[in-house]
Protein backbone atom coordinates (compact mmCIF):
# COMPACT_ATOMS: atom_id res chain seq x y z
CA UNK A 1 0.00 0.00 0.00
CA UNK A 2 2.53 2.31 1.11
CA UNK A 3 4.81 1.72 -2.18
CA UNK A 4 1.27 2.22 -4.79
CA UNK A 5 0.79 5.33 -2.64
CA UNK A 6 4.00 6.94 -3.12
CA UNK A 7 4.57 5.84 -6.88
CA UNK A 8 0.72 7.53 -7.24
CA UNK A 9 2.01 10.88 -5.75
CA UNK A 10 4.80 11.31 -8.21
CA UNK A 11 2.32 10.37 -11.29
CA UNK A 12 0.05 12.88 -9.72
CA UNK A 13 3.25 15.74 -9.15
CA UNK A 14 3.48 15.44 -13.41
CA UNK A 15 0.51 17.23 -13.94
CA UNK A 16 1.03 19.83 -10.51
CA UNK A 17 4.21 20.37 -11.84
CA UNK A 18 3.01 22.50 -14.96
CA UNK A 19 0.53 24.73 -13.15
CA UNK A 20 3.04 25.34 -9.83
CA UNK A 21 4.72 28.58 -11.45
CA UNK A 22 0.59 30.30 -11.31
CA UNK A 23 0.01 29.32 -7.46
CA UNK A 24 -0.05 31.72 -5.49
CA UNK A 25 1.01 29.58 -2.19
CA UNK A 26 2.31 31.42 0.47
CA UNK A 27 5.00 29.30 2.13
CA UNK A 28 6.08 26.59 0.07
CA UNK A 29 9.36 24.34 0.94
CA UNK A 30 11.45 21.81 -0.60
CA UNK A 31 12.10 18.82 1.05
CA UNK A 32 14.57 15.70 -0.22
CA UNK A 33 13.06 12.69 0.63
CA UNK A 34 13.81 8.90 0.44
CA UNK A 35 12.56 5.67 1.24
CA UNK A 36 12.56 4.94 4.97
CA UNK A 37 14.24 2.28 6.08
CA UNK A 38 16.95 -0.05 4.21
CA UNK A 39 15.11 -1.69 1.52
CA UNK A 40 16.37 -3.53 -1.82
CA UNK A 41 14.29 -0.79 -4.11
CA UNK A 42 14.33 2.47 -2.52
CA UNK A 43 13.56 6.04 -4.20
CA UNK A 44 14.40 9.95 -3.88
CA UNK A 45 13.63 12.58 -5.31
CA UNK A 46 12.74 16.46 -4.28
CA UNK A 47 9.16 17.60 -2.83
CA UNK A 48 7.11 20.69 -2.91
CA UNK A 49 5.33 20.89 0.17
CA UNK A 50 2.71 23.68 1.29
CA UNK A 51 2.78 25.04 4.76
CA UNK A 52 0.56 27.73 4.75
CA UNK A 53 -2.24 26.70 6.99
CA UNK A 54 -4.70 29.23 5.49
CA UNK A 55 -4.66 27.45 2.33
CA UNK A 56 -6.32 24.85 1.05
CA UNK A 57 -3.31 23.29 -0.37
CA UNK A 58 -1.73 23.05 2.96
CA UNK A 59 -0.01 19.94 3.69
CA UNK A 60 -0.38 18.81 0.17
CA UNK A 61 3.01 17.54 -1.66
CA UNK A 62 2.51 19.79 -4.75
CA UNK A 63 5.09 18.61 -7.21
CA UNK A 64 7.93 16.27 -6.85
CA UNK A 65 11.49 16.13 -8.73
CA UNK A 66 12.71 12.63 -8.69
CA UNK A 67 16.70 11.82 -8.45
CA UNK A 68 18.98 8.71 -8.72
CA UNK A 69 18.11 5.89 -6.26
CA UNK A 70 21.65 5.75 -5.31
CA UNK A 71 22.16 9.51 -5.16
CA UNK A 72 21.55 9.28 -1.37
CA UNK A 73 20.71 13.14 -1.65
CA UNK A 74 21.32 15.35 1.85
CA UNK A 75 21.22 18.65 2.04
CA UNK A 76 20.25 21.64 -0.06
CA UNK A 77 21.78 25.04 0.02
CA UNK A 78 21.23 28.00 -1.56
CA UNK A 79 24.09 30.58 -2.67
CA UNK A 80 23.67 34.13 -1.36
CA UNK A 81 21.53 35.44 -4.10
CA UNK A 82 18.99 32.63 -4.19
CA UNK A 83 18.95 31.66 -7.49
CA UNK A 84 20.91 28.23 -7.53
CA UNK A 85 20.73 25.57 -4.86
CA UNK A 86 23.67 22.93 -4.09
CA UNK A 87 22.76 19.49 -3.27
CA UNK A 88 25.22 17.42 -1.72
CA UNK A 89 25.30 13.54 -2.24
CA UNK A 90 26.61 10.69 0.57
CA UNK A 91 26.65 8.21 -2.26
CA UNK A 92 28.59 10.00 -5.20
CA UNK A 93 31.41 12.73 -5.93
CA UNK A 94 29.09 15.10 -7.33
CA UNK A 95 27.64 18.42 -6.25
CA UNK A 96 23.99 18.66 -8.33
CA UNK A 97 23.43 22.54 -8.91
CA UNK A 98 19.97 23.69 -9.74
CA UNK A 99 18.95 26.57 -11.29
CA UNK A 100 16.15 28.09 -9.19
CA UNK A 101 15.40 30.95 -10.51
CA UNK A 102 12.36 29.70 -12.66
CA UNK A 103 10.65 26.53 -12.37
CA UNK A 104 10.58 23.81 -13.49
CA UNK A 105 14.26 23.66 -11.65
CA UNK A 106 17.25 23.13 -14.30
CA UNK A 107 19.63 20.80 -13.01
CA UNK A 108 23.47 20.36 -14.12
CA UNK A 109 25.89 17.71 -12.12
CA UNK A 110 29.66 19.19 -10.98
CA UNK A 111 31.77 16.03 -10.51
CA UNK A 112 33.71 16.61 -7.37
CA UNK A 113 36.64 13.83 -7.86
CA UNK A 114 38.26 13.18 -4.17
CA UNK A 115 35.15 14.14 -2.16
CA UNK A 116 33.37 11.11 -0.74
CA UNK A 117 30.44 11.50 1.56
CA UNK A 118 29.66 15.24 0.41
CA UNK A 119 27.67 16.91 3.54
CA UNK A 120 27.78 20.42 4.00
CA UNK A 121 28.02 24.19 1.24
CA UNK A 122 29.36 27.51 2.60
CA UNK A 123 29.81 30.10 0.49
CA UNK A 124 31.97 33.03 0.92
CA UNK A 125 30.79 36.26 -1.05
CA UNK A 126 34.01 38.21 -0.65
CA UNK A 127 35.86 35.19 -2.45
CA UNK A 128 32.86 34.26 -4.81
CA UNK A 129 33.34 30.67 -3.98
CA UNK A 130 32.05 27.49 -2.28
CA UNK A 131 33.35 25.16 -0.03
CA UNK A 132 32.12 21.45 0.23
CA UNK A 133 33.05 19.22 3.13
CA UNK A 134 33.96 15.69 2.31
CA UNK A 135 33.22 13.27 5.77
CA UNK A 136 34.52 10.37 3.98
CA UNK A 137 37.77 11.67 2.08
CA UNK A 138 38.76 14.35 4.99
CA UNK A 139 38.88 17.19 2.63
CA UNK A 140 37.34 20.47 2.03
CA UNK A 141 36.78 21.33 -2.34
CA UNK A 142 36.64 24.52 -3.03
CA UNK A 143 34.44 26.08 -5.77
CA UNK A 144 33.99 29.36 -8.47
CA UNK A 145 30.65 30.37 -7.08
CA UNK A 146 30.29 31.95 -10.81
CA UNK A 147 31.28 28.74 -12.76
CA UNK A 148 31.01 25.74 -10.22
CA UNK A 149 34.30 24.83 -11.53
CA UNK A 150 36.62 23.23 -9.14
CA UNK A 151 39.47 25.07 -8.21
CA UNK A 152 41.14 23.16 -5.01
CA UNK A 153 41.38 20.78 -2.40
CA UNK A 154 41.94 21.21 0.88
CA UNK A 155 43.51 18.34 3.25
CA UNK A 156 42.13 18.55 6.06
CA UNK A 157 44.12 18.06 9.57
CA UNK A 158 41.49 16.71 11.40
CA UNK A 159 39.22 13.84 9.94
CA UNK A 160 35.78 13.50 9.04
CA UNK A 161 34.75 17.10 7.85
CA UNK A 162 30.87 17.83 8.46
CA UNK A 163 29.36 21.14 9.19
CA UNK A 164 30.97 24.20 7.73
CA UNK A 165 30.53 28.19 8.28
CA UNK A 166 32.04 31.31 6.62
CA UNK A 167 32.90 34.85 8.31
CA UNK A 168 33.73 37.28 5.28
CA UNK A 169 34.17 39.90 7.60
CA UNK A 170 36.96 38.29 9.86
CA UNK A 171 38.19 35.88 6.60
CA UNK A 172 37.44 32.87 9.16
CA UNK A 173 35.84 29.85 8.11
CA UNK A 174 35.23 26.67 10.92
CA UNK A 175 35.14 23.60 9.73
CA UNK A 176 33.93 20.46 12.46
CA UNK A 177 35.52 17.02 12.85
CA UNK A 178 32.55 14.89 13.01
CA UNK A 179 32.51 10.99 12.71
CA UNK A 180 33.63 8.37 10.74
CA UNK A 181 30.87 7.23 7.40
CA UNK A 182 32.00 4.17 7.85
CA UNK A 183 32.42 3.17 11.63
CA UNK A 184 29.79 5.34 13.85
CA UNK A 185 32.19 4.81 16.87
CA UNK A 186 34.77 6.44 15.58
CA UNK A 187 34.40 10.32 16.04
CA UNK A 188 36.09 13.59 15.98
CA UNK A 189 36.36 16.11 18.61
CA UNK A 190 37.67 18.85 16.88
CA UNK A 191 36.72 22.18 14.97
CA UNK A 192 39.60 23.67 12.10
CA UNK A 193 40.44 26.81 11.51
CA UNK A 194 40.99 28.21 7.54
CA UNK A 195 41.31 31.53 6.10
CA UNK A 196 39.08 31.54 3.21
CA UNK A 197 41.26 34.46 1.06
CA UNK A 198 44.33 31.90 1.16
CA UNK A 199 42.60 28.45 1.50
CA UNK A 200 45.24 28.26 4.80
CA UNK A 201 44.44 26.16 7.80
CA UNK A 202 45.36 28.07 10.53
CA UNK A 203 44.96 26.16 13.52
CA UNK A 204 42.92 23.22 14.64
CA UNK A 205 40.84 23.39 18.38
CA UNK A 206 39.79 20.49 20.61
CA UNK A 207 36.10 21.11 21.66
CA UNK A 208 35.57 18.88 24.34
CA UNK A 209 36.55 18.98 28.56
CA UNK A 210 37.28 14.97 28.49
CA UNK A 211 40.62 13.43 27.78
CA UNK A 212 41.28 12.44 23.89
CA UNK A 213 39.90 10.50 22.06
CA UNK A 214 37.06 12.44 23.58
CA UNK A 215 34.45 11.21 20.61
CA UNK A 216 32.24 14.45 20.98
CA UNK A 217 31.27 14.48 17.62
CA UNK A 218 31.45 18.27 16.66
CA UNK A 219 28.58 18.26 13.77
CA UNK A 220 27.62 21.84 12.81
CA UNK A 221 28.99 25.40 13.14
CA UNK A 222 27.03 28.46 12.66
CA UNK A 223 27.94 32.20 13.03
CA UNK A 224 24.89 34.44 15.15
CA UNK A 225 24.17 36.82 13.20
CA UNK A 226 25.45 40.33 13.85
CA UNK A 227 27.12 39.16 16.87
CA UNK A 228 30.22 41.72 17.60
CA UNK A 229 33.18 40.98 17.96
CA UNK A 230 31.94 37.34 16.29
CA UNK A 231 30.52 34.50 18.04
CA UNK A 232 29.72 30.92 16.85
CA UNK A 233 27.64 28.26 18.40
CA UNK A 234 29.07 24.24 17.66
CA UNK A 235 27.08 21.35 18.17
CA UNK A 236 28.48 18.32 19.67
CA UNK A 237 26.45 15.66 18.64
CA UNK A 238 27.59 12.93 20.55
CA UNK A 239 27.93 14.89 23.44
CA UNK A 240 24.69 16.66 23.22
CA UNK A 241 25.74 19.61 24.44
CA UNK A 242 26.45 23.68 22.90
CA UNK A 243 29.81 24.69 22.71
CA UNK A 244 30.69 28.49 21.73
CA UNK A 245 33.33 30.09 19.49
CA UNK A 246 34.12 33.76 20.86
CA UNK A 247 36.52 36.08 18.06
CA UNK A 248 39.59 37.81 19.86
CA UNK A 249 40.06 40.69 17.77
CA UNK A 250 43.16 41.65 19.59
CA UNK A 251 44.82 38.37 19.00
CA UNK A 252 42.77 37.37 15.64
CA UNK A 253 41.87 33.69 16.79
CA UNK A 254 39.34 32.39 19.08
CA UNK A 255 38.67 31.20 22.22
CA UNK A 256 36.19 27.89 22.70
CA UNK A 257 34.48 26.96 25.37
CA UNK A 258 31.25 24.35 26.45
CA UNK A 259 28.32 25.79 27.29
CA UNK A 260 24.35 24.10 27.57
CA UNK A 261 24.58 20.29 28.06
CA UNK A 262 21.10 18.61 26.24
CA UNK A 263 21.82 15.49 28.02
CA UNK A 264 21.22 16.87 31.73
CA UNK A 265 17.32 17.44 30.55
CA UNK A 266 17.23 13.96 29.26
CA UNK A 267 18.12 14.75 25.20
CA UNK A 268 21.00 13.27 22.99
CA UNK A 269 22.15 13.99 19.47
CA UNK A 270 22.95 18.09 19.50
CA UNK A 271 21.82 18.66 15.70
CA UNK A 272 21.38 22.13 14.24
CA UNK A 273 21.00 25.73 15.23
CA UNK A 274 18.48 28.48 13.69
CA UNK A 275 17.77 32.32 14.57
CA UNK A 276 15.14 34.42 14.58
CA UNK A 277 14.80 37.50 12.56
CA UNK A 278 14.87 39.52 15.49
CA UNK A 279 18.51 37.75 16.71
CA UNK A 280 17.22 37.30 19.69
CA UNK A 281 16.43 33.81 19.75
CA UNK A 282 18.15 30.67 19.04
CA UNK A 283 16.70 27.06 18.07
CA UNK A 284 18.42 24.20 18.46
CA UNK A 285 16.87 20.67 17.38
CA UNK A 286 18.15 17.14 19.12
CA UNK A 287 17.66 13.95 17.47
CA UNK A 288 17.23 11.52 19.81
CA UNK A 289 14.61 11.11 21.34
CA UNK A 290 13.53 13.97 19.01
CA UNK A 291 13.13 18.32 20.47
CA UNK A 292 13.04 21.75 19.44
CA UNK A 293 14.92 24.23 21.92
CA UNK A 294 14.62 27.33 22.10
CA UNK A 295 17.18 30.01 23.87
CA UNK A 296 17.20 33.84 24.48
CA UNK A 297 20.28 34.93 23.05
CA UNK A 298 19.97 38.75 23.96
CA UNK A 299 23.18 38.21 24.77
CA UNK A 300 24.81 35.63 22.29
CA UNK A 301 27.67 34.79 24.58
CA UNK A 302 25.38 33.67 27.44
CA UNK A 303 22.23 31.71 25.38
CA UNK A 304 19.68 30.72 28.29
CA UNK A 305 17.34 27.80 27.68
CA UNK A 306 13.79 29.03 27.34
CA UNK A 307 12.04 25.39 26.62
CA UNK A 308 11.93 22.11 24.76
CA UNK A 309 9.08 20.58 22.80
CA UNK A 310 9.23 17.49 21.64
CA UNK A 311 9.23 17.02 17.89
CA UNK A 312 9.58 13.42 16.82
CA UNK A 313 12.68 11.06 16.39
CA UNK A 314 15.08 12.31 14.18
CA UNK A 315 14.17 15.92 14.91
CA UNK A 316 16.71 18.16 12.55
CA UNK A 317 16.56 20.85 9.66
CA UNK A 318 13.39 23.49 10.06
CA UNK A 319 12.07 26.51 8.51
CA UNK A 320 10.11 29.60 9.83
CA UNK A 321 5.91 30.95 8.81
CA UNK A 322 6.46 34.04 7.47
CA UNK A 323 5.80 35.84 10.62
CA UNK A 324 8.23 33.66 12.84
CA UNK A 325 5.57 32.28 14.87
CA UNK A 326 5.76 28.44 13.70
CA UNK A 327 8.53 26.16 12.82
CA UNK A 328 8.17 23.43 10.57
CA UNK A 329 11.00 20.05 11.76
CA UNK A 330 11.84 17.89 9.63
CA UNK A 331 12.18 14.43 11.71
CA UNK A 332 15.12 12.58 10.23
CA UNK A 333 18.65 11.95 10.82
CA UNK A 334 19.62 9.80 7.84
CA UNK A 335 17.68 7.23 7.80
CA UNK A 336 18.61 5.86 10.94
CA UNK A 337 16.39 3.66 12.66
CA UNK A 338 14.85 5.16 15.85
CA UNK A 339 15.88 8.79 14.44
CA UNK A 340 13.55 8.94 11.32
CA UNK A 341 10.12 9.26 11.78
CA UNK A 342 9.64 10.98 8.64
CA UNK A 343 7.19 13.99 9.79
CA UNK A 344 7.08 17.24 10.07
CA UNK A 345 6.08 18.82 12.96
CA UNK A 346 4.79 21.97 13.47
CA UNK A 347 5.45 24.01 16.86
CA UNK A 348 3.77 27.20 18.07
CA UNK A 349 7.18 29.18 18.95
CA UNK A 350 5.25 31.81 21.41
CA UNK A 351 3.31 29.51 23.40
CA UNK A 352 6.33 26.72 23.52
CA UNK A 353 4.41 23.38 21.99
CA UNK A 354 3.66 21.62 19.54
CA UNK A 355 0.28 22.38 17.52
CA UNK A 356 -0.04 19.29 15.22
CA UNK A 357 2.24 16.80 12.35
CA UNK A 358 2.16 16.03 8.78
CA UNK A 359 2.85 12.81 7.91
CA UNK A 360 2.23 12.44 4.31
CA UNK A 361 5.54 11.09 3.46
CA UNK A 362 5.51 8.99 6.98
CA UNK A 363 2.16 6.87 5.77
CA UNK A 364 4.03 6.77 2.16
CA UNK A 365 6.80 4.83 3.87
CA UNK A 366 9.02 7.31 3.04
CA UNK A 367 11.30 9.84 5.67
CA UNK A 368 12.64 13.50 4.93
CA UNK A 369 16.27 14.47 5.07
CA UNK A 370 15.83 18.34 4.95
CA UNK A 371 13.90 21.10 4.47
CA UNK A 372 14.34 24.49 2.89
CA UNK A 373 11.51 27.49 1.98
CA UNK A 374 11.34 27.67 -1.71
CA UNK A 375 14.27 30.78 -3.16
CA UNK A 376 11.07 32.63 -4.02
CA UNK A 377 9.64 32.73 -0.60
CA UNK A 378 11.26 35.44 1.61
CA UNK A 379 12.78 34.54 4.37
CA UNK A 380 14.07 36.80 6.95
CA UNK A 381 15.41 33.94 9.50
CA UNK A 382 18.95 32.81 9.73
CA UNK A 383 20.97 29.02 9.39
Amino acid sequence: MRETFAIAAIAVSTTLAGSFTSAQAEQTALVLYETKGQKAVRQEGIAFVELDPAVPDYGKILAQIPLPPNLISHHIFYNPARDRAYLTSLGRSELRVLDVASFPYRTKVVPVPGCEVGEDVAFSEAQNRWYLTCMGSSVVIVGDAKTDEVLETIPMPAPYPHGITVHDGIDRMLVTSTVNPKDATDAGESIVVIQPSTGKVLSTHKIADKPSPAGTAPVEAFFVPGAEPPVAYITNMYEGRIWIAEWQPKLETFSFRGDFDFSAIGQGMALEVYFNAEGDRAYVTTALPGHLNAFDISDPRAPKHLYAVEAAGGAHHMVFSPDGSRAYVQNSLINIPGMNDGSISVIDLVAGKKLGSNDAFKDAGLTINTIMLTPEVEDFHAH
